[in-house]
């Protein structure tokens, strides 16, 4: 069976958060679309992931018809954010938190289990028509007017326009002849859920360490989720623990500040890598998600990020079907690469910065982060400044994110 370009409008490679994000973007501009890929299993690894989404994102959900709904009463509201300073820097030592009240808003955003978000997009595809082929992608041909994608059941899957979402290892980023930027850090990261016997006050605290950044962030009830970076042989050790020792040791990794800690889920551990393509779109591929670019998880900008990748495409793609014109243009492929590398560009740099400045240890780049964040603390036109950069306020957002 082959799936002609008159009758497909966009395909999409992918079946994470970020591909389903991208296929729901563009059946709700009308368009018709296929997603392709290997559906996300319940593993270890999901149960164990949550992702603070962030006021834009959470509007781009809405836009797609996934929030609030039944996501709600699974997630948790993030109402302050803390970043607690426990290197060894000379303007180090103390905390600084900010508050989504300073910004006249209720919450930053809503943390939300993995688990519950991908079933929630699939069923949401699967309401607005989109085709979802859970098949692998074999080869790609990307030609002057269109991109045909061969399953490894034999079928082709022809589109004038492809996104690709499907992962680090992208085939179509691969066949699009876009290179990427890589570096390893020596560190991993465990991933986890807890409970606690203190309430969390829809607070999520960041430990600014020397090893890296550990962070906890609210779920329902008295419980969190958890991401902590450190070294390779500590990150190692602690997925090796019985729960009950993980359980202690978090406890007076965070002072006893949730109180007592019991009943942590699944963990996951990963080492810490970045990539980023050197270009977001080229030959009738833009790409999105992991596909575009990897970082640690500092700042809550991984998936935040990758939504916006979706609705950037959603948008560009969609409006160019309305005008009647080629979605796979290089006017289209410009506009995206263009908008997506104003955004992640800088965002990737700081989180780069602020990852390599704690593993400095005591250093001037560990310096001038401490010294910065003071600074940030103790002016209020600059913390509302940085609080509307995090949550992506600034600079020009898609339509289905303001």
């Amino acid at each position: 069976m082959t799936q002609e370009a008159d009758a497909l409008q966009v395909v999409v490679a992918g079946l994470g958060p970020a591909g389903l994000a991208a296929a729901l973007g563009m059946a709700t501009a009308g368009l018709k679309v296929a997603a392709i890929g290997r559906a996300a299993q319940a593993d270890a690894g999901s149960e164990a992931r949550t992702v603070a989404l962030m006021l834009p994102s959470l509007r781009y959900l809405h836009h797609l018809g996934v929030w609030p709904q039944s996501l709600a009463d699974a997630s948790a509201p993030l109402k302050r954010l803390r970043i607690v300073d426990e290197t060894a820097s000379l303007f180090g030592g103390g905390e600084t938190v900010f508050e989504a009240s300073e910004l006249g808003e209720e919450a930053f955003g809503w943390n939300i289990p993995l688990k519950q978000l991908i079933p929630a997009l699939r069923q949401r595809a699967d309401a607005l028509g989109v085709a979802v082929i859970e098949d692998d992608i074999t080869s790609v041909e990307i030609g002057t007017r269109a991109v045909r994608l061969l399953r490894s059941k034999g079928d082709v899957v022809t589109a004038p326009v492809a996104i690709a979402a499907d992962g680090r290892a992208s085939r179509l980023r691969a066949a699009a002849g876009i290179a990427v930027s890589e570096k390893a850090y020596e560190q991993a990261a465990l991933a986890t859920s807890f409970t606690h016997s203190a309430p969390h006050q829809y607070i999520s605290s960041e430990y600014h360490r020397s090893g890296g950044p550990l962070t906890t962030v609210p779920l329902p009830g008295n419980r969190s989720g958890l991401v902590w970076m450190d070294e390779p042989d500590r990150i190692a050790a602690l997925a090796g623990f019985d729960e009950r020792r993980f359980c202690q040791e978090l406890q007076a990794e965070i002072h006893g500040e949730l109180g007592l800690i019991s009943a942590c889920g699944p963990r996951q551990t990963f080492a810490m890598r970045e990539m980023h393509a050197l270009a977001m779109a080229k030959r009738r591929v833009l790409l999105a998600g992991e596909a575009a670019h990897v970082f640690p998880p500092i700042g809550a900008q991984g998936l935040n990020m990758s939504l916006r990748d979706a609705a950037t495409a959603a948008e560009l793609v969609g409006d160019a079907c309305e005008r009647g014109e080629d979605p796979g243009a290089d006017a289209v492929m410009q506009a995206y690469d263009s908008a997506r590398r104003r955004d992640t560009g800088p965002r990737i740099f700081a989180i780069d910065g602020v990852n390599r400045s704690l593993l400095a240890g005591v250093s001037l780049i560990g310096e001038v982060r401490a010294l910065g964040l003071n600074v940030v603390a103790s002016v209020p036109l600059l913390r509302r400044a940085v609080m509307r950069a995090g949550l992506a306020e600034t600079g020009q957002l898609p339509r289905s994110m303001r």
